[in-house]
């Protein structure tokens, strides 16, 4: 049967849905060093997709037909490809072939094979950097522009690790494999810091037009969650990072406005928060607690938790406290920047700034952006002033016009 979808919404989506998912399903099959092969015949579905669909209308299965046409192609690959007998067929395993390959959707297939992929990555031949830069290009579908922007580095830093760390998947013949438990738990770390990254870039774009990207953070839960369903995996640094997703999750629709504007949280209305990602948060944090061990995703899970009470007259000394705790366990200039704003909250706007001007992270367009803010109820020029210092600095089109209206806002007044 063919649905009346029209293809040019929908193949978009699937796209970001299904690319990664169908490249780690492949992998298995290809092996990680061949992982550009794999890559290919997923970008061509979905270009078969995009030239069909708009003929015959969107089959009934949308994504079963995908994972159809990416099992022929792989299929054709194996028969007409030279490149399979030169380089590849010695190292595919013999109990392995076509009829092996994923004909529709098969979710545990999926779940496995981008856990799968995100752990082999993480392989200590690859340095640690260049195994989250290539995670989150791989499993999460990630441009330079946005792996650059995740990790605070130039894009050309960011092309060079990612080729480094390919060739190194080349050259080492390594493939998605099960894992020893020591394995597994000297991996983790990295696993976590690629799915917190992943949901950032959802929570806060600063790559696309959206600010939003839901379907980035709801993805960084569902692995998360996948990692809790394992008993190796079941730790309380994960439980911890899943009720920061969970309480960050909960405001989503509150932070943006019915013309897709960001909604700063103090505008926030609390009736569009989700009670139930709230509670869902609360009983990961609970697991997570462990006298043995408090981790930054302890800390930051506790401080999203204290975002998500209303009318507590102490919360923001307690965000301020937990905000202090984290600088001793990971310094980084966004979390001195957010901690200054809680200072600013407890202590007032003209101490906030004080604060504030000792970080001197005069390359920061979030740096300019906190001081505008601070300035606004003091002194509108300088306020003004910081903004446009903010403005000159960022590359982020969200950021831009957010700014911008700031800016607008303060010079009509």
């Amino acid at each position: 049967m063919i649905s009346s979808t029209n293809p040019q919404d929908l193949i978009p989506n699937l796209f970001r849905d299904q690319y990664t998912k169908m490249t780690a399903v492949l992998c298995r099959h290809f092996g990680l060093e061949h992982i550009e092969i794999a890559e290919d015949i997923v970008s061509d579905t979905f270009l078969k997709a995009s030239e069909v669909w708009a003929l015959n209308g969107v089959p009934e299965n949308p994504e079963g037909w995908l994972y159809t046409v990416a099992k022929n192609k792989t299929k054709d690959y194996f028969k007409h490809q030279n490149i399979f007998d030169q380089k590849v067929k010695g190292a595919i395993t013999p109990d392995i072939n076509e009829v092996n390959l994923p004909i529709e959707l098969d979710q545990s297939l999926i779940s496995d094979s981008q856990l799968g992929m995100i752990f082999a990555i993480s392989d200590p031949i690859i340095p640690i950097e260049s195994q989250v830069c290539l995670a989150l290009q791989i499993l999460c579908g990630f441009s330079v522009e946005e792996i650059s922007n995740a990790l605070l580095a130039n894009k050309e830093t960011i092309k060079k690790k990612l080729f480094r760390a390919r060739n190194s998947l080349r050259e080492s013949n390594f493939e998605i494999k099960e894992l020893s438990i020591s394995q597994i738990t000297h991996r983790l770390p990295i696993v976590l810091k690629t799915l917190y990254l992943l949901f950032n870039e959802g929570y806060f774009s600063k790559s696309n037009n959206q600010v939003i990207r839901k379907e980035l953070c709801y993805e960084a839960i569902r692995l998360a969650i996948i990692l809790t369903d394992n008993k190796t995996t079941d730790t309380p640094e994960v439980n911890a990072l899943l009720a920061l997703m969970c309480y960050q999750s909960s405001r989503l629709d509150a932070r943006i406005d019915m013309h897709g504007e960001l909604v700063l949280f103090e505008q926030q209305h609390t009736e569009y928060w989700n009670t139930e990602l709230i509670d869902r948060g609360n009983y990961y944090l609970v697991k997570a607690t462990n006298q043995q061990e408090t981790s930054k995703y302890h800390l930051e899970a506790a401080i999203a938790y204290w975002h998500t009470t209303v009318n507590k007259n102490d919360k923001w000394n307690h965000i301020l406290d937990l905000y202090n705790q984290l600088l001793l366990v990971e310094y980084s200039p966004i979390i001195a920047l957010n901690r200054t704003f809680a200072f600013a909250k407890v202590y007032g706007e003209k101490k906030g700034i004080i604060e504030a001007e000792k970080l001197a992270l005069i390359n920061s367009s979030y740096y300019f952006g906190l001081l505008g803010y601070l300035y606004t109820p003091i002194d509108k020029d300088r306020a003004i002033h910081f903004y446009k210092e903010a403005l000159a600095l960022t590359q982020s089109t969200t950021e831009k016009y957010l700014l911008n209206k700031r800016i607008t806002e303060l010079s009509s007044k």
